[in-house]
């Protein structure tokens, strides 16, 4: 009893120190994960209530006050014709935020659709698909979208069209990924050699597995989608000033970096923010699949 016990006890100190020296790393996983949240609660209040938020009117200005920093009055400052960039960039959330969802959704449902049927079907149909798409992951996504957006035009409709429709191909990569995975599972061979027809397979076994990773992805390309857009309205493709939208507004400031960076930085750090809390919820997504 007494040399089971002396055997128990360093195993026993070592687990209490393992779980010592990950609490920390733990706490700041935890502590990220919530700063993620409420960084992506406070953007979609925004969106859904920017006038709660901010101020009524993103175009009113006075040019008596223009081009004042930071300060309780004016949060983000004000611009070249003495409008409140916090308000302007509260207002911009609606815009983009909603070009963005647009973009993922387009992106998840077809590039989904192409990766369920691909997968499933497999032989000659999945060569070939998987080759288009192997050629459009070679493309990078924003070269992609500027394609396609001088084809469509001007506009925060194309732009989220545009940004869609080149998310396309990495979920029908990921999802024909998790359907050869769950494709081999014993059930769903019982299902094809009792003769269940092969869409049902797909929407009754197949579709119920594999869509964790295809929602963590989601979660990621949501942060890509909006530098995509912001990166494309600055270029001048979205929407027509004085229309308040992230990317222009960064591109209204380029011109006064010296006199007000407030102008560029500002914007630019939310964007930052909300890229890099969408990251890290879809990663915490995917861990938690994972275990």
């Amino acid at each position: 009893m007494s040399d089971t016990l002396l055997i128990a006890h360093p195993a026993a100190a070592r687990i209490t120190e393992l779980r010592r020296a990950l609490a920390p790393k733990r706490w700041r996983a935890t502590a990220g994960l919530a700063v993620s949240i409420l960084v992506l609660i406070v953007v979609l209040g925004w969106a859904v209530a920017p006038s709660l938020l901010a101020g009524d009117d993103p175009r009113a200005g006075v040019p008596e006050e223009k081009f004042r920093g930071p300060s309780p009055q004016h949060w983000f400052g004000t611009d070249n014709l003495g409008r409140d960039l916090y308000t302007r960039v509260a207002h911009g959330a609606a815009l983009t935020l909603s070009a963005t969802v647009c973009a993922v959704l387009l992106g998840l449902v077809v590039g989904s659709a192409i990766g369920l049927v691909s997968g499933t079907l497999g032989g000659t149909v999945d060569a070939v698909v998987m080759r288009g798409v192997d050629v459009l992951l070679a493309i990078p996504e924003l070269l992609s979208a500027l394609v396609l957006i001088t084809v469509l035009g001007l506009g925060t409709r194309n732009v989220a069209i545009a940004v869609g429709v080149a998310l396309i191909a990495r979920f029908a990569r990921v999802m024909r990924s998790e359907v050869l995975r769950v494709r081999r599972a014993p059930y769903v061979e019982a299902a094809f050699a009792s003769g269940v027809r092969w869409h049902t397979v797909l929407l009754r076994h197949i579709l119920r597995t594999a869509y964790a990773p295809v929602a963590a992805l989601a979660a990621v390309e949501f942060g890509v989608a909006v530098l995509a857009i912001s990166s494309l309205s600055f270029l001048g493709y979205g929407a027509a000033p004085p229309t308040p939208e992230w990317g222009s507004l960064i591109s209204e400031g380029r011109n006064y970096l010296v006199l007000a960076w407030w102008m560029t930085t500002l914007p630019g750090l939310v964007i930052v923010a909300v890229v890099l809390a969408a990251q890290r919820i879809g990663r915490a997504i995917g861990n938690t699949e994972d275990r």
